[in-house]
């Protein structure tokens, strides 16, 4: 096996950690979108301005935010795992276990991710249109879903190569890297 060299690796990670900060900083945007309209739509319903429109673009700013930030939260440590299993084991049993549970995440995302595109790719031929208040076609909204999920199927595999080359996960590392700081913020 070829060693990748560590300059080529490095920018790699930084590319990575950059596309998936990327994904979280759009989110981020999405959330900020969300609040201006509904103090917009706040604002406007008592000053007789039309309005309605603004629940559907909530929701898909909303559907966009979740998937977005999901990589972006995976890697560092943000999402929900159920880990009192994993605690009780010895560090090498423990290793086969999130090896195990990072492949059939790999699956199980990477097919979510293809049917999120077919469906996208499908609604995109058929110049299918959102059927509420806001007319445009729905592969756009649908995009951030797609994008979302893409994100994340390359944040899992990344995880995975990682941890079966031997790195500690990174969402452990740094979930660890708070609690040092004295941070446990996440387990309120």
């Amino acid at each position: 096996m070829v060693a990748t060299p560590p300059r080529t690796a490095s920018r790699l990670r930084r590319a990575l950690d950059g596309l998936y900060a990327t994904g979280g900083g759009i989110a981020a945007l999405c959330v900020l979108g969300i609040l201006v309209l509904m103090i917009l739509a706040s604002v406007g319903r008592p000053l007789g301005w039309r309005v309605a429109w603004v629940n559907d673009v909530v929701a898909w700013l909303c559907a966009a935010a979740a998937f977005l930030g999901m990589a972006y939260s995976f890697r560092n440590g943000d999402f929900v795992r159920v880990t009192l299993l994993l605690e009780t084991l010895p560090p090498r049993t423990r290793r086969g276990f999130e090896i195990g549970a990072l492949l059939i995440a790999t699956v199980s995302i990477g097919y979510l991710g293809y049917w999120a595109a077919r469906f996208t790719y499908d609604s995109w031929r058929f110049n299918d249109i959102a059927g509420n208040m806001v007319p445009i076609p729905i592969w756009i909204p649908q995009m951030g879903f797609v994008l979302g999920t893409a994100l994340l199927v390359i944040a899992v595999c990344d995880e995975c190569i990682a941890v079966l080359r031997g790195a500690k996960p990174s969402y452990v590392a740094r979930v660890e890297e708070r609690h040092a700081r004295g941070d446990f913020s996440e387990e309120l």
